[in-house]
């Protein structure tokens, strides 16, 4: 589905219940297959404690890219070239929805989930700065292992 559909949705969604928590988070995983290397971005918005809506996007990559740094890299720049997607204009049409209640404990976040962990041995952890500036630099919350579940939980089921 579009973008515009699965953003109406997310609308759609948040307006069940307006007075609740939400957390628009999104991430992305890959594995390397025997000829190609499939990315699997998941978008989810969160009402803490009340639900989920969750999709997925789908992207292969005709070649195995067993380099690290390279796979991580384009992971992130699926997650950007959705979050660039969620524009200012959009952004306040989500604030608006919770606006009304804001004095009545409402919240609205947008998370970048990145599939990196900065444990000792997690082969990922040089590139936990580089990554985390670059969601950062978006206006993004950056969420690593193990508070990255969508990309690391979400999106990896989709991978296999």
């Amino acid at each position: 589905m579009s973008f515009e559909r699965v953003f109406e949705h997310i609308i759609q969604f948040m307006k069940m219940n307006q007075k609740g928590n939400f957390r628009l988070m999104v991430g992305t995983d890959s594995q390397v297959h025997k000829e190609h290397t499939l990315f699997i971005t998941g978008i989810v918005i969160q009402n803490i404690g009340e639900g989920v809506w969750a999709c997925i996007r789908k992207v292969a990559i005709p070649r195995k890219m067993e380099q690290l740094h390279e796979r991580i890299s384009l992971e992130l720049s699926l997650t950007e070239e959705i979050v660039a997607m969620i524009t200012e204009e959009r952004k306040n049409e989500l604030i608006q929805i919770i606006l009304p209640y804001l004095y009545q404990g409402v919240s609205f976040t947008i998370e970048g989930h990145i599939d990196i962990g900065a444990g000792k041995r997690n082969k990922t952890r040089e590139f936990v700065k580089e990554m985390v500036t670059r969601m950062e630099s978006m206006g993004v919350e950056p969420k690593i292992k193990p508070n990255a579940f969508v990309a690391s939980s979400y999106a990896n089921r989709y991978t296999k």
